[in-house]
């Protein structure tokens, strides 16, 4: 059976920053209040030409780099997004289009913050099944798209951003461990957005009640994360025939820098154990996890044989945690650059295009 390794990673961010002191001006809050209650300072936000897919386009072509593959060693795209650009196409197969990414299955994963930790582990499956040799997973949001910037409560914790992790299969141990997986449906109206299903589809109404807007009850999300955070990590440890004097790095769900701080206490762990970069994201949901890991990455924190522990919550109510021994890039002759992703991309989606509208011609001739 094979192992599938972490051999790929990178982010990307919007370049405007929208920090406390800037909330400060739109409502009724301050710096000081929200650093206390969040830890966050500030927060990345989409400008308007940006999406989940071409912030997910741009860290896949650096997890693709590190990996030193071609997007089309790619044969499957997994999404974790918890806001998706139309509730089809799958924001993944938009992101498969721009990457060139032709031989590659492409779906979304909708399980909220916890998302890229399911996807990862859906990955790891598929490669340990041996049905496929590489994946791409992804976590991508722009959620500020779906704040109320009138409520203090919400407006303050999210963040735009993306991560991406290229697995592998290879014959080597190591890599993913372990995983597991959890929900509870009771919870869903902790964290939720109504409308823009088939429930409530868009109307004058639900324009006019907000519910389109993310909806929180940040105490019972508190309480629920406090109490599944360190267990979940435990659970996932144990699987692996691990405990916590084998890690050598938690990187949680970056939600709340009290929620991590309870975690810690639960795991008798000391917090600089913990990778932590809520304070200039903010919530950024499925993309939290690996954006954190990217950058402790590049600050030299993760080194070859680490064992690592993700570990998230979020609505459904979702939870989860996944271990992993870190090996990085598999070893390999060829190197790829980055740039002929885009070149090559842009013109296979132009050639795709072309033909189309080849073939409605002949198609509109016969007809």
């Amino acid at each position: 059976m094979p192992y599938a390794h972490i051999t790929g990673w990178g982010m990307a961010v919007p370049e405007k920053v929208l920090t406390n002191d800037d909330l400060s001006r739109m409502i009724d809050t301050n710096d000081e209040w929200i650093r206390d209650h969040t830890g966050i300072r500030e927060r990345h936000i989409a400008r308007e030409n940006e999406f989940p897919s071409t912030l997910a386009v741009a860290a896949a072509i650096k997890a693709l780099q590190v990996a030193n593959l071609k997007p089309t060693d790619i044969d499957l795209i997994i999404c974790s997004t918890s806001s998706p650009e139309h509730i089809f196409p799958a924001t993944a197969c938009l992101i498969q289009d721009q990457l060139g990414a032709s031989r590659a299955g492409a779906f979304d994963l909708s399980a909220a913050c916890t998302g890229f930790i399911f996807a990862t582990n859906m990955a790891a499956q598929s490669i340990r099944s041996g049905s496929i040799k590489t994946a791409l997973v992804i976590g991508a949001e722009t959620l500020s798209r779906f704040v109320d910037w009138q409520d203090r409560n919400t407006c303050i914790l999210f963040g735009d951003g993306a991560g991406a992790f290229v697995l592998q299969a290879s014959d080597q141990p190591g890599g993913v461990l372990s995983a597991v997986m959890h929900s509870d449906g009771s919870g869903g109206d902790s964290l939720s957005l109504p409308a823009g299903g088939s429930r409530f589809p868009a109307n004058e109404a639900t324009i006019h009640e907000g519910k389109h807007y993310i909806h929180m009850d940040g105490r019972a999300v508190f309480r629920f994360a406090t109490r599944v955070m360190g267990h979940a990590a435990k659970e996932a440890l144990e699987l692996a025939g691990l405990t916590t004097d084998d890690v050598q790095w938690i990187i949680p769900h970056q939600a709340n820098y009290r929620i991590i701080e309870t975690a810690a206490k639960y795991l008798k762990l000391p917090l600089d154990r913990f990778v932590i970069n809520v304070d200039r994201y903010g919530n950024t949901s499925t993309a939290s996890i690996p954006i954190a890991t990217v950058e402790a990455i590049e600050k030299g924190l993760i080194k070859k044989g680490d064992k690592i522990v993700f570990v998230g919550f979020g609505a459904g109510l979702t939870w989860g945690a996944l271990t992993a021994d870190w090996t990085g890039p598999l070893p390999t002759e060829r190197r790829v650059h980055p740039e002929s992703y885009r070149t090559w991309a842009r013109v296979r989606s132009w050639l795709l295009r072309v033909a189309r509208l080849i073939e409605g011609l002949i198609w509109g001739r016969e007809s």
